[in-house]
């Protein structure tokens, strides 16, 4: 099965879509706070069962694998021709979109990774030696963010895939017109020293 753009495509909306539904899964999920246990002189805090960790970790990992494939995808060679990627970053609105693509998947990962982690810990380190704790949980709504963000990442992914399609395009044409024009151009040379 040759890879093709519009299969790269698919894949990376595909994980882009995934990502972003277990995201906001796990921030639908995610408890308000927990039940503090008062003992003596610690509070233990109980959190309810919940997949909020696990979700926020798959979220981030399909993130990144959305990432690799946009980037794989960007600078493979389809149907065997391989484009110099300097003759890539030459077209303004494909560069433009790469920087967008890849802040916005930084920042996704960042408002994945930090409530989950803090989700993490807080289950991790549920024994307070503050009795005024009120059994914290991550903040609400960055995970939901986050997940957003991953959506938009991977649709920054597509309009880059597709500006690089476009580029290599134009790219072959130029080489086809500059091989056609150099043809031409011997010819005249040999004829005119004739």
């Amino acid at each position: 099965m040759e890879i093709t753009t519009k299969r790269m495509a698919v894949v990376v909306g595909a994980l882009g879509v995934v990502s972003f539904i277990l995201g906001v899964i796990a921030e639908n999920k995610k408890p308000a706070s927990g039940t503090p246990i008062t003992g003596k002189d610690v509070v233990i805090c109980k959190y309810p069962a919940d997949p909020t960790v696990i979700l926020g970790y798959l979220s981030f990992g399909f993130l990144v694998i959305s990432t690799l494939a946009g980037a794989f995808s960007l600078f493979y060679p389809y149907k065997g021709k391989s484009i110099p990627w300097p003759a890539l970053f030459q077209s303004t609105s494909f560069f433009i979109f790469f920087l967008v693509a890849l802040g916005s998947t930084g920042l996704a990962a960042a408002m994945l990774l930090w409530p989950t982690i803090t989700e993490h810990r807080h289950l991790l380190r549920n024994v307070h030696y503050n009795l005024e704790t009120t059994c914290p949980t991550a903040k609400t709504g960055l995970l939901g963010g986050g997940a957003f963000l991953a959506l938009d990442a991977a649709l920054f992914w597509l309009v880059s895939l597709m500006l690089a399609d476009n580029a290599r395009e134009d790219y072959f044409d130029d080489v086809k017109g500059a091989g056609d024009d150099a043809k031409y151009h011997d010819d005249s040379v040999v004829k005119g020293s004739a």
